[in-house]
């Protein structure tokens, strides 16, 4: 019997992470998205490739999919999922709730007697799942039903999806490396069929070490490079200062990731050793503009750096770095991206103290505040 995933996000990640790994699963992989041109490509071309670069790296050929503009065909997008043993997504938090009413109605429309579907986020965030069902319960008519007919995990995601060459049509250049980790006890014993995943009994400990050291370190080099003037994040890494504010960022990040759930130090430090030799595979041509996009969210009270920083703080230990590197993201101006202009704005408009609330949600009880306000004075003195 034939298998079918839906995946939101024909993008980048989605054609050349989740869809990659659904398809090397045996599944029929349905793209959904809203960009009519990628859409129509995806439709017109019977397969793609996923090229890892560097030499360990492999080619995979994608056949089997096909698209759907979830803008102008949701019946359509519907039927997909009433019918899918899977739906994924990969397009970003704040696009969840966009998706969440037609997984909805999918899910509705879904035979009772079929087995449940597994439904899960895979977004560079903290339990997106968890979001995603947020959203989809404000949009529910009869939640009861949607979750009788319907199993939702968080998960993990790890991979390098650069920017790529545009003239690379729908291939896609990654890193060789990749981590997808989910959590099964919301399966019990009947997980999906999904090789390229892990299930694992806890998602916390995957989830904090890869958001607190991969996406805090890339973002870092990315803050840090940018505001030395660096182009690429290899470029940056080779910069002697910027690879040393990472380290010390990711030694921070560590102890609380030790302290919080028990990880041995000794792998912690060949984990970063690991990270930090991905981020400056100079075959991975990642753009410090691209790696820094949407510094609010970044900025914001759970995600990469206030999210350990606060932790730390609340225990009495050093977060030196991690407010050195908060002082960094302060600096990135890039006019083409709608985030930054509004950081330079709420930069420009604010006293310090309530730039550090309205932008990492903390109040000024907090023991991190004093040292937040400080940096924003600092980055505010040299507009």
């Amino acid at each position: 019997m034939s298998k079918k995933a839906v995946h939101f996000g024909a993008g980048n990640i989605g054609r050349g992470f989740i869809g990659l790994l659904e398809h090397e699963a045996g599944y029929e992989v349905v793209f959904a998205d809203v960009s009519a041109a990628l859409i129509d490509a995806l439709n017109a071309q019977p397969s793609y490739r996923v090229h890892e670069v560097g030499e360990s790296g492999h080619d995979h050929t994608v056949t089997g999919y096909r698209g759907i503009n979830s803008a102008e065909h949701e019946d359509d997008l519907v039927h997909e999922i009433a019918t899918a043993d899977v739906v994924t997504t990969a397009v970003g938090p704040t696009i969840l709730r966009f998706v969440a009413p037609v997984i909805n109605r999918g899910i509705e429309s879904r035979d009772p007697s079929a087995a449940p579907l597994a439904v899960m986020a895979c977004e560079n965030a903290i339990n997106a799942t968890d979001v995603l069902v947020g959203e989809m319960k404000k949009a529910a008519g009869d939640w009861e039903t949607i979750a009788s007919r319907a199993v939702f995990a968080n998960t993990a995601v790890d991979r390098i999806v650069p920017a790529q060459d545009p003239n690379a049509g729908l291939d896609v250049a990654v890193e060789p490396f990749f981590e997808w980790a989910v959590e099964q006890p919301p399966f019990g014993d009947e997980v999906p069929d999904l090789p390229g995943a892990t299930f694992v009994p806890s998602l916390a400990p995957y989830i904090e070490r890869k958001l607190f050291t991969v996406n805090t370190g890339h973002a870092t080099a990315a803050y840090a490079g940018f505001a030395a003037g660096h182009h690429s994040i290899a470029e940056s890494l080779a910069d002697p200062a910027v690879a040393d504010l990472v380290k010390r960022v990711q030694a921070e990040t560590s102890t609380l990731l030790s302290r919080r759930h028990g990880l041995d130090p000794d792998d912690l430090a060949r984990y970063r050793e690991k990270i930090l030799n991905r981020f400056a595979e100079p075959a991975l041509p990642d753009t410090v503009e691209r790696v820094g996009r949407q510094p609010l969210r970044k900025l914001s009270g759970p995600e990469r750096f206030i999210g350990p920083a606060a932790a730390l703080a609340e225990a009495g230990l050093p977060v030196d770095a991690l407010v050195e590197a908060v002082g960094k993201a302060l600096q990135f101006d890039v006019p083409e991206d709608p985030q930054s202009v509004e950081l330079q704005k709420l930069l420009a408009d604010l006293e310090p103290g309530e730039f550090v609330t309205q932008v990492t949600g903390l109040g000024s009880d907090h023991p991190l505040f004093g040292a937040l306000t400080a940096v924003v004075a600092d980055r505010q003195a040299n507009l």
